[in-house]
C-alpha cells in the first residue's frame, strides 16, 4: 500500500489515518457536518526521495468556531484524546483509557446522547441501502473529516502558519495559492463535467 506515500495518489499517513481519528474527534465534538475555521502551526518533515513525497512527520492544529483545538499529529499515541474540565478520555480501535479511571465506569442516562453503534460496517451499509436510513459512517461526515487532513497537508506543503477555512462554503479564505491546491489538474484526456 505504498501508493499512499505519493501525493499523486494520496496524502500520506495524514490522510491514511485522517479518515479515522479526526472523524471520531468530530463525532465527539458534534462538528461532523462542519469543520474547523483555521489550520495553524502546521509542520511537516518530507523525505528527500524523489518517489515518496508525503510528510513522514506531521503536526497541525485545527481551530473551531467555539475555540476548541483539534491537534492532528503523529508524535502522540494513536487514537483520539478528549480533554475536559474533569479529566480526559482516550479511545483507539476498541481500546479505552481515562483519567480519572472513574470516567470509564460512567453510565449514559436514558435522556443523554447515545451514539449509533455498528459492529459490522459492511452489513450496516447494505442494511441502509435497503432501508434508506443514514449509515453509521455517512459519506458527508467522511468528507468533512478528511477535509481537515487535506487542509493540514496544504498548510504543511506551503509552510503556512495559518490557513483560514470557511466550512460553510468549503473554501480557503484569502490565499489563492492554497485554494488552488483544493483540486488537481486533470490529465488528458480525462475531464470532469458538471
Amino acid at each position: 500500500m505504498n501508493f499512499r506515500w505519493i501525493y499523486d495518489y494520496s496524502g500520506g499517513q495524514v490522510t491514511d489515518w485522517g479518515g479515522h481519528h479526526p472523524d471520531c474527534a468530530q463525532w465527539g465534538m458534534g462538528t461532523e457536518d462542519s469543520g474547523p475555521v483555521e489550520i495553524v502551526n502546521a509542520k511537516g518533515e518530507f523525505p528527500s526521495d524523489e518517489l515518496w513525497n508525503t510528510a513522514t512527520e506531521y503536526y497541525f492544529e485545527a481551530i473551531y468556531r467555539n475555540g476548541v483545538k483539534l491537534i492532528v499529529a503523529n508524535r502522540f499515541r494513536s487514537g483520539v484524546t478528549f480533554e475536559g474540565t474533569e479529566g480526559w478520555a482516550w479511545a483507539d480501535r476498541g481500546i479505552h483509557d481515562a483519567n480519572p479511571k472513574s470516567i470509564l465506569q460512567s453510565k449514559i442516562g436514558p435522556h443523554e446522547i447515545h451514539l449509533y453503534e455498528s459492529r459490522d460496517h459492511y452489513r450496516n451499509f447494505i442494511d441502509c441501502v435497503i432501508s434508506r436510513k443514514e449509515p453509521v459512517a455517512p459519506v458527508e461526515t467522511a468528507h468533512r473529516s478528511i477535509t481537515i487532513c487535506h487542509l493540514g497537508n496544504i498548510a504543511m506543503r506551503l509552510g503556512r502558519k495559518s490557513l483560514k477555512w470557511d466550512p460553510d462554503k468549503e473554501q480557503i479564505v484569502g490565499d489563492a495559492e492554497a485554494a488552488e491546491m483544493l483540486s488537481r489538474p486533470y490529465r488528458a484526456p480525462w475531464s470532469l463535467r458538471a
